[in-house]
């Protein structure tokens, strides 16, 4: 659950019109397909690595055991800089948000019954709201871990069930028909529209849309959906947390806490993305003016949320103000998220001198001290100090600063999430032969085949592999508007130069443990599968498969027992 909060901030609510006017609506449910799909094969390879074995700060932990050391620290210092991007973005999409306010030109076009629907707070400077809220998600932090982690899934379940409302909210209002189109309920994805986008514009004009740059045909619908799917890929970050938590979780070996919530996290990821995506675009047209006015790189408020147009649109009132008002609730815990992951890696890389430079030491040191709560201080100030850089949106040319800062962010992820593909195609391999090896005495610990194994998936090799590919493509090509003329310098350094600081941590620390001459530098992998000691499950305890105590008779009361609780441990 703490997994699914992450999940669920701003992205979905904000960008998924974004997705739609770019692709179309049919386009764009394949994007949030296509983009899970990715998610499920990272997921699932460092949900198993992590599984059996229960390390700190996974991200760069595995890397660095399976691949190259100086791979594991850069990693580590992409995904902690991400990660405190993120305070930043989800404080801004909450400071944007209350600036709720609807064009009147637009309550006219499309007959909504009141002359405004805005909130007295549209004015009010939005370093007020960043500074409220950034008090509140360091407070959180702060807390005890039991008792972060209890709300986290208070956050978890009160999201759950209101997109699964949301769901149902935009099938009742196309079912009704309020504002009537003709009878069909598909009016959205018939002509005029259609089930994807002509092509995609490239550059906007400034003579209007005739003077627009774009790319139209089969490749331009080729070209729309891979521009969705990278702008999908922000609204999925934060699945890592099922891994990042191993340390801090309850026994692993009775709950099968990593494999369920992998598991269960993916399902409800796609299902609830994809349905809540497809529904609202039932509603609400690709051309809707508040879509069109959603820049690439900047982040906007509720008015150009497809969700909200969906109740505008249907002449509603009350829906649009509570549908901003559940937005700032679903960004601000995702900021206390995001503080969380961030101070935990932080932690996680102070404990390994290693990974900092010589001047900066003293400093790690001081970095790796916890409170009596097991909260570390030190890693959650340090962390939030980022934050601060949300103070950026309260100008308008530095919060589009700060989108290209966070689509910077996106691809530190990506570039993270290939690696920990790569990283588990050598992982498959050495435990391959480990099981095979009759000198170690707990060979059948890393056997696959073994029942005792805590987290298997079918197919896993080749969805690593498949996850690494995609994760390639996808940082190689996220920048591919950059080169259309006029060529855009912008746009180009923030799609590419999270490649240049990768390979630059890279080389910083061969540089130094080897010198400046790069042909003697060697490849640092332990290879280590002994340390910690690989989880077993005992299989009559394992939770997340049906066990029938009686198997000659279906129908008795301990089988219906049993039944109910597996039911029950994939449902809650």
């Amino acid at each position: 659950m703490m997994a699914f909060t992450a999940c669920i901030g701003f992205g979905l609510f904000l960008q998924s019109g974004k997705v739609i006017y770019i692709a179309g609506p049919g386009l764009g449910c394949i994007a949030f397909v296509l983009a899970c799909t990715m998610m499920w094969s990272v997921i699932a390879a460092l949900g198993e690595m992590t599984a059996l074995f229960p390390v700190q700060g996974p991200l760069f932990e595995f890397p660095g055991r399976f691949l190259d050391e100086a791979v594991g620290y850069a990693c580590g210092w992409m995904a902690w800089f991400a990660w405190t991007v993120t305070i930043a973005a989800e404080l801004v999409a909450v400071a944007q948000l209350w600036t709720f306010n609807f064009d009147e030109d637009y309550l006219r076009e499309v007959g909504y019954p009141d002359k405004t629907l805005a909130w007295s707070t549209r004015n009010n400077s939005a370093a007020v709201w960043v500074f409220i809220f950034l008090i509140i998600i360091g407070v959180v932090n702060l807390l005890p871990v039991q008792i972060y982690g209890q709300l986290e899934y208070l956050f978890g379940c009160i999201k759950l069930t209101f997109i699964t409302g949301l769901i149902v909210f935009n099938v009742i209002l196309s079912a009704l028909q309020l504002v009537p189109h003709g009878g069909d309920h598909f009016w959205t994805w018939n002509a005029p529209y259609a089930f994807a986008s002509k092509g995609i514009t490239v550059r906007t004009g400034d003579h209007g849309p005739s003077s627009d740059t774009m790319i139209v045909g089969q490749i331009g619908q080729l070209a729309a959906l891979w521009t969705a799917i990278t702008t999908v890929v922000w609204s999925l970050v934060g699945f890592e947390s099922i891994a990042m938590t191993a340390m801090e979780n309850r026994d692993l070996e009775k709950w099968e806490t990593t494999k369920i919530a992998s598991k269960k996290l993916f399902m409800r990821i796609t299902f609830l993305y994809t349905l809540s995506t497809f529904t609202a675009s039932l509603n609400v047209p690709r051309d809707d003016r508040n879509l069109r006015n959603i820049q690439a790189n900047s982040i906007h408020a509720g008015q150009n949320s497809i969700f909200v147009l969906a109740a505008v649109r249907n002449h509603l009132r009350g829906w649009p103000s509570f549908f901003n008002g559940f937005f700032i609730f679903s960004a601000m815990s995702s900021g206390i998220n995001a503080l969380y992951l961030s101070s935990r890696l932080l932690h996680a890389l102070a404990s390994i001198p290693e990974a900092w430079p010589l001047w900066a030491q003293s400093f790690r040191r001081r970095l790796e001290r916890t409170s009596s709560r097991g909260v570390p201080l030190a890693t959650v100030a340090t962390s939030w100090c980022f934050g601060l850089l949300a103070f950026l949106a309260v100008k308008g040319f530095p919060s589009i600063i700060l989108g290209r800062i966070t689509q910077n962010a996106t691809v530190s992820f990506v570039i993270v999430y290939g690696v920990v593909c790569a990283s588990y195609i050598v992982f498959y391999h050495h435990i391959k032969i480990a099981a095979e090896d009759h000198t170690l005495e707990s060979r059948e610990a890393y056997s696959r085949d073994d029942p005792r194994y805590p987290y298997r998936t079918h197919g896993q090799l080749f969805r690593s592999w498949y996850g690494f590919i995609f994760c390639t493509l996808l940082v190689l090509f996220n920048g591919w508007r950059s080169f259309i003329s006029p060529f855009s310098t912008p746009d180009f350094i923030v799609s590419y130069i999270g490649i240049v600081v990768f390979f630059l941590l890279v080389a910083a620390y061969h540089v130094k443990m080897d010198g400046w001459n790069p042909l003697s530098w060697k490849r640092h992998a332990s290879l280590q599968i002994q340390r910690p000691p690989p989880k077993v499950v005992v299989p009559g305890r394992r939770r997340g498969i049906l066990h029938l105590p009686n198997e000659k008779r279906v129908f008795t009361v301990k089988n219906s027992k049993a039944f109910a609780d597996w039911v029950w441990v994939w449902l809650k």
